[in-house]
């Protein structure tokens, strides 16, 4: 995953985020800003989980949306 085409692109991965993990708000996608570390404390502080349970949920994430996440070759 390259974090500068995750943090060039945060503005499309926004309405994404937010359709995945419902519970976290627009002040919530201003702290994340694109970083990875800050989306897994968010959705661990919004939706109660553990750091390994938001670690496996954004990862599946990542997969089902690699155009956004990978380099294309």
């Amino acid at each position: 995953m390259n974090q500068d085409r995750i943090e060039g692109n945060w503005k499309q991965f926004k309405g994404m985020v937010k359709e995945q993990w419902g519970k976290l708000t627009d002040d919530d996608m201003d702290v994340i800003a694109g970083k990875r570390d800050h989306l897994l404390g968010r959705i661990q502080e919004r939706h109660g989980l553990s750091k390994d349970e938001a670690d496996v949920q954004v990862k599946d994430w990542e997969t089902r949306n690699p155009s956004f996440f990978f380099e294309k070759s």
